[in-house]
Parts: structure tokens; C-alpha cells; sequence
């Protein structure tokens, strides 16, 4: 807005006259010039009434959750079709609106990256993962693999709008051994978190042979863990905590709670384990298609709709030896029970806000960060990894999935987790970017809604943004202007005001390691290195005829397919993409996985 440039940051307070939003400031400084001369003897009651109205504003701004999964696929929580028990997602569905068509980024950083500034990955720092380098991007920004200057968070801004700025969970925004980059540094109030990507659910184990352990910090200190430490429970703890710590001081809170569940290593309490016993040993066909017809029956899927085929890479059940199924059903039960156990800690967070009467004026966002996880991190690269698990934890198949513990998921479960869309994390297609998203605020959202409407994760700063009455500066922490945010306040069509969250020239683009991605209302184009897609081209897809991206229309529409690669073009201009010829990444394309068992089952 003119005149506000140069207004300090904490003074940036709004009101709203005849339903436009406005700066104090600008109000006051159009007052003076306009009228001063005459009036000024009635500037002071003028300004002292929208001082009033901006602080009835500020005591009805809501309070946010937003709740994260970590390699979560879209089938997996009991609304979206799943035989894992997620009562209090589900709960959160029912009162408010499931978006099904929200899309994130295909890997964690991005998304988590995105989600927390509202700019794309690479002024943010994650045009690539840390550990994936070519010479071509090493150094160069928008690589960085850290949270950069470039931007700021939402946390920062809605501390400076007169918000309390929590986080208990993950943060994976670099700081592996530098504390500059925590996120006591860009704008949390209160912080308990994983500094890295990911780790043992149970102690500072490292999941990645590369870290002799994980970093845990609270506030800006590395901490020690409990001996009793399990992920889920403590975070959902320290969330409770902190929203507790300040709760009577009038002033609304973002509590961020990215869990690290059910990411890699697989581990959950017994008591969870034991309750999906039975359950896997049918297998990954027969699982999937019991969730395909459950999603038949409650509208998710249309009669006639065709699922995702399975990739010929990957075996069937019918394939695997019995000692390998035996293996395969175990990771899947304690998948199924991380996930339960993290629904359950969810409940406990949402049981408080009911308690102490802030549930009615708190916005709950749920989501996952992208698809299921179906690489094999012991084989990132060829590195040893067998062994060094083999040497560290108890890697038996009893032991699977408690303390000491150390497994993945794999390919063939990944690929139920993705029902009824196209492979997982790591791939451009619908089942690496689509995630179920849940929005629940009682009396705002009507309650029970479902919809197909597309939305994305850079969506979400702006909606927060939109309800907290808060003006983005515009600023990075460097002190430069952020480059453009494009997502779009999800507020009119939450509130049912609007039909659609976007116009339909707006688009969402994503790359990674070479993949990538542009979606345009029903139709998309990826990028994929062969098998995974054909070599050196683009495909294009009809979502809306074809949601399962299994017919290639590249050939049959030239002219569509030109139009979605100059949205590209115009992507990589705006955001300095630097462009990866064929990319062979250690991620998604090892099939190591099924070469290894358990040492008493060889």
C-alpha cells in the first residue's frame, strides 16, 4: 500500500472500514493530509475509534493448527478409503471440508519450504534436496538446501502482526550443526523440534548412515531426549504446551505440528502393532482394491473410473517368496500403527482446544508433506547401507517397528498407499503431489463438505494471512523485496463464497532432480526419466478424463501440450530453474528392496 513502506514491522496493524482492509497508518496519514487543517482538533477521537475497531479485529482473529504428515499417501487415513483407523482425521473431515485435489510439492523439503513462506522452493533454498548435486547446481542459488534470506516465513509475519509462533515437530530446513538456521531464528516464539529430515521415532538414532546421530532443539538450544521419547506423543506434548503457556494473554497463536510420522524408520508403540495383526498378510492387491471399492462407495472414485496400473518394476504378491511376504506384511502393520498412533496424539491436541473453549475459533489445516515413501534409503546411491544397519540396530523381523529397530516401506506398499493414482513421493505424477487436505473451523466451513476443487500448498500462507487480517510486508529477511507469492487466499471458497480457490489461468509448477511438473486446470504435463516415463519428452494428461495419468496425450494434442511447455518456460524465467539433463537419482530408482531380508530369514 503507498505510504507504508517504510512503517516498522510490529506497527503494521489493519482495519477494516466498509469491508476493505487497510493500514492504520495510511488511514491516519490520509486524515492528515486531507483534512488536518480543519479537523485536526477531531484526528485524535477519529483515530482512537479505528484503534478500537482494530483491536474488536484483533481479539476475533482465529487461532491456526496446521498439522502435518511426513510421507503420508493419498489413501491412507480412513475418510480417503483406508482400513487404517484415523478417528480424529476423520473427525476433522466431518466438520469441516476434505479437498481432494490439494497438491504439494513430489519431496519433503520443497513442500515444508513452501508451505511456511508462500514463495516457490528455489528463492526459498530447495530447488534440490540436500545430497542431490550435479556440478551444474552445487552453489547456485536456489540450491542451496537450506531456508534462505530470500524470503521470510509466515511465522515471522504473524509474530509481528501480535501472534504467538509455535512449532513441535519437524523442521528439515537445514541446520544440521548450525544453529543460525533453527527456527527460533526465523520467527517461532516457541520451538521443539528435529532439526533434520528425519530420525529414529524413539532416541537421536540417524536414519541416514552419513549422521552419526540427530539433532534435537528447544528454543534455540540442543536438547537431550526423555528415555520414554516416542515422536508423535512428544510433540503433540510440547504443541499443548506451548498453546497452554500463553493461552489466557488474549493474544491467538499459529501452532505449526509437523509430525514426523509415518516416515522412515517404521516404529510404533506394541499396543498399536498388534491391532492390524492379519491384516496385510493378503497382500498389496488385495488391500488396495478393498480401498478402491470403499472409495467407490462413499463418491471418492466414480463407477467407471480406472486406478493407477502397477509399475512391472515392482513385483506382485504373488511373486514374492513367503519369507519376503512375511517381511512385507510386518513393514506394512507397523506403517498402518505409526499412522494410528499419530492420529491418536492428533485427537489429544484437538481434545484440549475443545476443552479449554478454543476449538470454535481455531482453523485446522491437515495435510501431508507429498506421497507415500517407496525408495529405499540403505541404497541412496549404492552407499553400504545394509550393512550399517545390520551393525547398528536389531534389524530382525520380530524386533520390526521397536526401539533399536530400522525399516522402510518399500515399492509395493507405497503403491496402496498412493490408491488410486500414480506412484509416490519423488515422481511427479498425482500420487507424488496429490494429498488429501482437511479445513475445519466450526461455524466458518460448513461441516461434511467434500470437493475436488484444485488448491496447493502455496495456498495456504495466504489463506492464513487472509483470516488473521495480517498484510504481508512483502520483505525478506535480507531486507529485500520477496519475489512474487502466487498462491491464492483459499478464505472465499472455504467460507463458501466462491466456486473455485483459483482462475483458470493460473497454474501450479514443480521440479525436482530432473522431474517435473506443470498442472493447469484438467490438464498436465510431466517430465520423467525412463522407466518411469518416456525418455526425453514431455506427457500430457487429462485429469479429468484420465486422473490415473495413464493415457499420453502428446502425440494426439500438439497444440496443448506447446501452451502447458510455455507455462514451463514461463516457470523456469520466473523462478531460475537451472536445467538437469537426464538425472539418475538414488531416490525412487534402486530396487534393492527386495534383494534384502532379515538376516535370520536368509
Amino acid at each position: 500500500m503507498r505510504g507504508s513502506d517504510s512503517i516498522p514491522l510490529p506497527f503494521r496493524l489493519t482495519t477494516r472500514i466498509m469491508g476493505t482492509q487497510y493500514l492504520i497508518p495510511d488511514v491516519f496519514n490520509a486524515i492528515h493530509s486531507s483534512f488536518f487543517g480543519r479537523i485536526k482538533y477531531c484526528v485524535p477521537i477519529i483515530l482512537s475509534c479505528l484503534l478500537a475497531a482494530c483491536s474488536a479485529e484483533q481479539a476475533e482473529r482465529p487461532n491456526f493448527l496446521v498439522i502435518l504428515a511426513d510421507d503420508m499417501g493419498y489413501s491412507d487415513i480412513g475418510v480417503m478409503g483406508s482400513e487404517i483407523r484415523t478417528p480424529n482425521i476423520d473427525r476433522l473431515a466431518d466438520r469441516g471440508m476434505l479437498m481432494t485435489h490439494f497438491r504439494v510439492h513430489m519431496l519433503c523439503s520443497p513442500t515444508r519450504a513452501m508451505l511456511l513462506t508462500g514463495a516457490d522452493s528455489h528463492p526459498a533454498g530447495y530447488g534440490t534436496m540436500a545430497g542431490e548435486f550435479t556440478p551444474a547446481i552445487r552453489g547456485q542459488p536456489g540450491y542451496e538446501t537450506y531456508l534462505t534470506d530470500r524470503v521470510t516465513t509466515i511465522a515471522n509475519v504473524l509474530r509481528d502482526g501480535g501472534y504467538h509462533t509455535y512449532i513441535a515437530g519437524k523442521w528439515d530446513m537445514g541446520g544440521h550443526g548450525n544453529p543460525a538456521l533453527w527456527p527460533d531464528k526465523r520467527g517461532f516464539e516457541e520451538s521443539f523440534v528435529l532439526v533434520e529430515g528425519s530420525g529414529s521415532h524413539y532416541n537421536r538414532a540417524p536414519s541416514l548412515l552419513e549422521l552419526a546421530s540427530v539433532t534435537y532443539a528447544e528454543n534455540g538450544r540442543e536438547i537431550e531426549l526423555p528415555d520414554d521419547f516416542y515422536s508423535s506423543r512428544n510433540y503433540a506434548d510440547k504443541i499443548i504446551e506451548y498453546i497452554d503457556r500463553h493461552r489466557l494473554d488474549g493474544r491467538p497463536f499459529f501452532a505449526y505440528l509437523p509430525f514426523t510420522a509415518p516416515h522412515y524408520p517404521l516404529h510404533a508403540p506394541d499396543e498399536y502393532i498388534e491391532r492390524y495383526a492379519g491384516v496385510y498378510e493378503q497382500g498389496y492387491e488385495a488391500v488396495r482394491a478393498a480401498r478402491i471399492e470403499r472409495m467407490r462407495e462413499t463418491g471418492l472414485m466414480g463407477e467407471h473410473q480406472v486406478a493407477a496400473g502397477h509399475h512391472p518394476a515392482w513385483p506382485a504378491w504373488d511373486a514374492l517368496s513367503d519369507t519376503m511376504r512375511s517381511l512385507e506384511a510386518r513393514r506394512m502393520r507397523v506403517y498402518a500403527a505409526m499412522t494410528e498412533a499419530m492420529d491418536f496424539h492428533i485427537g489429544r491436541v484437538l481434545d484440549y482446544l475443545e476443552r479449554e473453549e478454543l476449538a470454535d475459533n481455531t482453523l485446522v489445516i491437515f495435510l501431508s508433506d507429498n506421497g507415500a515413501e517407496g525408495g529405499n534409503p540403505l541404497d541412496f546411491y549404492g552407499q553400504p547401507g545394509f550393512d550399517w544397519a545390520e551393525g547398528r540396530f536389531d534389524v530382525g523381523l520380530e524386533n520390526l517397528g521397536r526401539p533399536g529397530s530400522y525399516a522402510w516401506l518399500g515399492a509395493g506398499w507405497a503403491y496402496v498407499s498412493s490408491t488410486p493414482l500414480r506412484y509416490f513421493k519423488g515422481f511427479p505424477t498425482e500420487g507424488g503431489i496429490r494429498t488429501p487436505a482437511i479445513f475445519s473451523f466450526p461455524g466458518r466451513i460448513e461441516a461434511g463438505m467434500v470437493s475436488s476443487a484444485p488448491a496447493n500448498v502455496l495456498d495456504l500462507p495466504v489463506t492464513l494471512l487472509d483470516y488473521a487480517g495480517v498484510v504481508h510486508p512483502g520483505v525478506a529477511d535480507n531486507g529485500e523485496l520477496m519475489p512474487p507469492i502466487r498462491g491464492r487466499s483459499m478464505r472465499p471458497f472455504l467460507e463458501s463464497e466462491g466456486a473455485q480457490v483459483h482462475p483458470p489461468e493460473d497454474y501450479f509448477a514443480y521440479v525436482m532432480m530432473g522431474r517435473r511438473g506443470v498442472v493447469q486446470g484438467d490438464w498436465k504435463i510431466t517430465w520423467m526419466n525412463a522407466p518411469w516415463g518416456p525418455e526425453g519428452r514431455w506427457s500430457l494428461y487429462n485429469l479429468a478424463e484420465d486422473p490415473a495419468e495413464r493415457n499420453d496425450l502428446a502425440a494426439s494434442h500438439p497444440a496443448k501440450l506447446a501452451e502447458m511447455q510455455a507455462l514451463w518456460d514461463d516457470y523456469v524465467a520466473a523462478n531460475d530453474v537451472i536445467h538437469i539433463p537426464r538425472y539418475e537419482t538414488g531416490w525412487t530408482n534402486r530396487f534393492s528392496h527386495y534383494e534384502w531380508l532379515p538376516p535370520e530369514l536368509r
